[in-house]
This record gives structure tokens, C-alpha cells and sequence, in this order.
């Protein structure tokens, strides 16, 4: 993802008279150790792109029925909030923001910020809020190599993955509400999201340099790296953005230009007709023809 701003930030101590419960190792799970830029990075799962026609294909080893709760509570309760992952390019020129939302469910989330920083990143700031919707755990993140933003999708999409199977781990009610439950969790959703119904693509207007993409769909591994590889391929870039996990669906806003230009409508036709075809496509493997 082309967002290359300046970044500064220095360390700040984090929540420290609080104390992080640690995952139970898994002795059949290894972590997949890859390189991103010059950064070797140890993932909990290994995506692997096949190609666009075809789902992502992720391994996470899965949250068992007794873990623990980070920082939490492990009340069970009838109403289960709808777990939410923001992963916010627009808001800090320097660093990578993280909002993370489970009703008033979560901790502290020590063990999440281990596991971002196992990614290769520092967590420079952290805050909480609450509002009627709940509780959320908001952090800054830069990467540790450079001091910048994270820029690269398939990080991007590897810190969503990580925040997501943590969740998942220490609270596994939240697994039968997140589509990527299916996958990670040891409780599927009950209801499957129609990717036909679900698709909702809209290009508008932001001024003379760039457009503004929404693109709302149902969720699954990889997507992050899936949309930006479509977008990219017909030569439009993307400048920053925005990328929700809400439950079952995800919600992406990005900035685009083309040739640093905002984008003319012929041609967001053809990029709302690529992103849709791709995302209704059949998932059929190639070699089934």
C-alpha cells in the first residue's frame, strides 16, 4: 500500500501494574516465520495467495474451549456483542492505529500488544474509551525496524489476523460471531453471509487528487491483500485507508488516484466492475476445468 509518510514516536510504558496472562503453548501448532521487507516476522499462521479466483487459504491454530481470558472476564452471557477490528491509515500521519471492540468484554490486552510486537512492531501509545457501544482498546503502532507506519498490506493484514485469533482465543464466545470463526474458532458462525447480497461497492468524490472507495463485503482471510492486489493491478494506487472487521462482514474505505489524479468516472466503472467480480467470483479451483 503506497502510504509513505514520516513517522516519529517513542516508546511509551503501557499499563504497568497490570499483569498479561499468557497463551498456553500449542505443541501442534508452529508459528510460520516469513519475511517482510529486510524483517524476517513470526506469524501464528500462514496465509497463502493462491490467486484472486480463489479464497486465501490461512492456518491459525485454533482457540480451545478452556482459554483463558486476557485481562477479562469469562462471563458467558445470552446477547454476545459483535466483536470489531479498525485498522486505521487516516487518522496519524505517523503510526498505524488499532481499535479493537468487544462490548465491555476485553482487558487490557497485554497479550495482543506481545503478540503485535512478536510481528515486529512497537506499540507507541495506548488509550481506552467507553461509549454505548462498549468498551475499546485503541493502539499505535509503528515498526520497530524503521519508526514508521505500517504500510505493507500483507503486515496489515497479519496484525488483523493475529488481534482476530487472539480474541478468538481468549474469548471464544466471539468466534460464532466472526466470520473468520469458521476458520480459527472452535464455534462457526450459525448464519453464512451471501457474498452476492453482502457486496456493496461505491466510488465518490474527495477533492481533485484523489477518490474515495467503499467497499463492504462478507469477510475472509486475506481480503485486505486481495482488494489492494485488484485495485493495484489496474494501475490505480492506493494512498491510505481504512479497513473494519464488524463480526461477519468487512468494511474498507480507501483513498485512490490515478496518475495522482482523483479518478474519472469511466474508470470508476471499471474498477467498481473489477472489485465486484472478483469478490462474487466462484471460488472454484483452476484446475477443476
Amino acid at each position: 500500500m503506497a502510504v509513505a509518510m514520516a513517522s516519529s514516536g517513542s516508546a511509551l510504558a503501557l499499563c504497568s501494574n497490570l499483569k498479561a496472562i499468557e497463551k498456553q503453548p500449542n505443541p501442534r501448532a508452529a508459528p510460520f516465520i516469513c519475511s517482510l521487507g529486510s524483517d524476517p516476522v513470526q506469524l501464528p499462521y500462514i496465509i497463502s495467495n493462491r490467486n484472486l479466483s480463489s479464497s486465501t487459504s490461512t492456518f491459525i491454530r485454533k482457540a480451545s474451549q478452556a482459554a483463558a481470558v486476557e485481562g477479562g472476564s469469562s462471563k458467558e452471557l445470552d446477547a454476545i456483542p459483535t466483536p470489531i477490528v479498525i485498522i486505521d491509515q487516516d487518522s496519524d500521519p505517523d503510526a498505524t492505529i488499532v481499535e479493537i471492540t468487544f462490548g465491555d468484554r476485553l482487558g487490557a490486552l497485554l497479550d495482543t500488544m506481545n503478540a503485535l510486537k512478536r510481528l515486529g512492531l512497537n506499540v507507541v501509545k495506548a488509550n481506552v474509551y467507553l461509549d454505548s457501544s462498549g468498551k475499546h482498546n485503541k493502539f499505535a503502532i509503528t515498526k520497530s525496524s524503521s519508526g514508521r507506519k505500517v504500510d505493507e498490506p500483507e503486515l496489515l493484514e497479519a496484525i488483523r489476523l493475529t488481534i482476530i485469533n487472539n480474541l478468538i482465543q481468549y474469548h471464544p464466545e466471539s468466534s460464532a460471531q466472526l466470520a473468520l470463526g469458521a476458520a480459527f474458532g472452535v464455534m462457526p458462525p450459525s448464519e453464512q453471509v451471501d457474498v452476492d447480497i453482502a457486496t456493496h461497492i461505491h466510488v465518490y468524490d474527495d477533492g481533485p487528487e484523489q477518490s474515495l472507495l467503499c467497499v463492504e463485503t462478507a469477510d475472509r482471510p486475506g481480503l485486505l491483500v486481495d482488494l489492494v492486489k485488484i485495485i493495484t493491478d489496474i494501475n490505480i494506487t492506493v494512498k491510505s485507508g481504512e479497513f473494519d472487521t464488524e463480526g461477519l462482514l468487512a468494511k474498507a474505505k480507501f483513498h485512490v488516484s490515478y496518475k495522482g489524479k482523483a479518478i474519472i468516472k469511466p474508470l470508476q466503472q471499471v474498477l467498481a466492475n473489477s472489485l465486484r467480480y472478483f469478490l462474487r467470483r466462484p471460488s472454484t479451483e483452476e484446475a477443476s476445468f
